[in-house]
């Protein structure tokens, strides 16, 4: 039984790890601790909202992230280092300092307006989780999917959050244009693993939930089981498959856990913390699929790994998907449906929108 963290409750990160690109590091504000550290929202006055990637092994050439940060604290994320390109830490910052970007639904309308604008595949969020709790009362995404929905723009959507239910009215109009699949990814069975590894996000019977609603609703649903971190999770991947098969899950995937730069500083305290006894295990077999850095650098290798263990998960995922009967079609999302954004006054004007 792993003993009761000392760590705030809530949080993934014992403490901030050192910023690497600036000698000058953020500190906690006056009268905070790591025991006491709230999360602050700032503005994203950022000048446009998709990005654009070319990495072969990743399903998507553009992603849409409303939010910078990430409040669900999951201790192995993968995207806790790109907080150190605003100045703030891989760690405690990550996820208790988080930018908004309020003006994505404008940016968004703008983009599409313009007459040589292209649609192609958009996923929401590409880095961090567009369902994250402040979501809920600031409905950035909601707003997003909102000028998604009007130009029938193909989207899809990974989240471990049970509030993309909210936007069900949106993501049924979108399916109608075969312009939406929605992936709800589950790590675990176990909600007190789940609380302990991703302490803000949904439990794992409310993301399964999500994919059974989903489905029902005539929505693209499947599940991604990711990470599988060889050692702590890999023996779960039959049962996740299967729960996610009853509930109506059309496709599965699967990452293998990497730990870049500042992430294997705050997954090893992690494990110090809440399962000290497979630390060196877990570590080690991670280092085995991924190499010595613990994140692969080689594109289809960082996703998937390599080595003994990458193989026997890979098999394990297989044949688990076969004997679940998930079908494993993948929605072909589809741009043909796809119209320019009106205001209410028409067409946008971009003599205007430029200024």
């Amino acid at each position: 039984m792993p003993k009761q963290p000392s760590h705030p409750r809530g949080r993934g990160a014992f403490g901030n790890t050192a910023q690497r690109f600036s000698e000058f590091q953020m500190d906690y504000d006056e009268g905070e601790a790591p025991a006491r550290v709230r999360t602050k929202f700032y503005f994203d006055h950022s000048s446009s909202v998709i990005s654009r990637n070319s990495s072969p092994d990743l399903p998507f050439e553009a992603s849409l992230n409303p939010y910078r940060g990430c409040e669900h604290g999951c201790a192995y994320c993968y995207a806790r280092p790109t907080h150190e390109y605003l100045g703030w830490s891989a760690g405690m910052d990550f996820e208790s300092r988080i930018m908004v970007k309020k003006d994505a639904p404008a940016l968004l309308r703008r983009e599409f307006a313009r007459p040589g604008y292209k649609p192609v595949k958009i996923a929401l969020s590409g880095v961090t989780d567009c369902y994250q709790p402040a979501e809920k009362k600031l409905r950035i995404t909601r707003q997003c999917i909102e000028v998604l929905a009007e130009c029938r723009h193909p989207v899809s959507i990974v989240t471990k959050n049970h509030l993309v239910l909210r936007d069900l009215d949106l993501l049924a109009e979108l399916a109608r244009h075969q312009a939406v699949v929605v992936m709800l990814s589950v790590t675990t069975l176990d909600p007190d693993l789940a609380h302990r590894l991703e302490p803000r996000a949904s439990a794992p019977r409310q993301r399964i939930e999500a994919i059974r609603e989903l489905a029902a609703a005539g929505i693209p649903a499947g599940i991604m089981t990711a990470p599988i971190i060889p050692g702590l999770n890999d023996s779960e991947i039959p049962a996740l498959l299967d729960a996610a098969a009853a509930a109506g899950a059309q496709f599965a995937g699967y990452t293998v856990a990497r730990l870049p730069f500042s992430v294997k500083e705050v997954f090893a305290a992690w494990l110090d913390e809440h399962m000290p006894g497979s630390r060196d295990k877990i570590l080690g077999r991670i280092e085995d699929t991924q190499g010595r850095t613990l994140s692969h650098a080689d594109f289809g290798k960082r996703l998937r790994g390599e080595g003994v263990w990458a193989d026997q998960i890979a098999a394990l995922f297989r044949v688990s998907v076969k004997r679940a009967g998930i079908p494993q079609k993948r929605a072909e999302l589809s741009a043909t449906s796809f119209r320019r954004p009106l205001t209410d006054q028409g067409v946008i004007d971009f003599d205007t929108a430029a200024t």
